[in-house]
């Protein structure tokens, strides 16, 4: 092999490397962007975070439903699951089912 073929053939895998890591990076992002924070819609202790006052974050929710502990949705989905009594999930954090 020539120094000119190997110079060609390094830059070509480096160019590989460099492209494969970058489509990895943006798949990473658009995956992050399919999910949301959805409010109210966590069993008690299986929230992934911000359970309000007096807990410190996942699988600390003390309440089923609890309007104030987010879980990690599909986009789209949050506002339009089917939860008993009539709840909603909700974008924002909510005033109803709170520990008292």
């Amino acid at each position: 092999m020539s120094k000119k073929t190997i110079a060609l053939s390094a830059a070509y895998i480096a160019g590989s490397v460099a492209a494969a890591l970058s489509s990895g990076a943006l798949a990473t992002a658009a995956q992050a962007q399919e999910k949301v924070k959805c409010y109210g819609v966590a069993l008690a202790g299986q929230n992934d975070c911000a359970a309000g006052p007096g807990t410190t974050c996942a699988g600390t929710s003390t309440l089923d439903y609890q309007g104030n502990a987010w879980k990690l949705v599909d986009a789209g989905t949050c506002e339009t699951m089917e939860l008993p009594g009539g709840r909603t999930g909700s974008l924002e954090p909510l005033d109803r089912d709170l520990p008292a």
